[in-house]
Order: C-alpha cells, then sequence, then structure tokens
C-alpha cells in the first residue's frame, strides 16, 4: 500500500446529474487530477490519458464560441443554482483583515 493511498485526496461535493438531478462526487485535492470533479474518488490517483488530453484540448479550441452558448444555457437552469448553494457551504470562509490603525 503506498502512501499517498492512505491520505484522503478528496472532498465531497455535489454536481449535476445527467437526468438533471443532484448527485454526491467528489473534487480531486492532489494527484495527476487535482480540481476535478470525478464520481469515485480512486479516479484521483490514476495517470491521465495524454491522447484524451489533447483531444479535448483542440475540440475546445475550436468550438469555444458554441461551448460558451451552451454554458450560458446551462448556467440559469435551477438545479445549476441549487449545487451552486450546497457547495457553497462547504467553502472555507476567508479570513478578514484587521485594519489597520
Amino acid at each position: 500500500m503506498r502512501y499517498a493511498e492512505i491520505i484522503e485526496s478528496y472532498t465531497q461535493v455535489w454536481a449535476r446529474d445527467s437526468k438533471g438531478g443532484v448527485k454526491r462526487k467528489y473534487r480531486c485535492t492532489s494527484g495527476t487530477k487535482k480540481g476535478r470533479v470525478v464520481a469515485k474518488p480512486a479516479t484521483c490517483s490514476t495517470p491521465t490519458s495524454q491522447k484524451k488530453s489533447t483531444s479535448l484540448k483542440r475540440t475546445r479550441r475550436s468550438k469555444s464560441s458554441v461551448q460558451a452558448i451552451n454554458r450560458s444555457r446551462t448556467v440559469r437552469r435551477p438545479t445549476t443554482k441549487r449545487v451552486y448553494n450546497l457547495n457553497k457551504t462547504s467553502i472555507k470562509p476567508k479570513r478578514r483583515r484587521k485594519s489597520k490603525r
């Protein structure tokens, strides 16, 4: 067993479901997929596929305007707002600076 497997390298978050509902998922906090939301926490430690990565980068470059339109439509859905509010409680509040006198 590796040391990386002992440490929790994920946090629980809520995400949109393909059917329009809300589902529990995991955000990777370390590893090759840091910052990514995945279905299973075991996915965080798996290596990334270079072929899939370059393919997606190429698609994003060519269809960026289409993705922007689809994203703006998605953000207006009530499910997205529900997910945002559910995840808001898990975000740590920022410290306020003490004012200089």
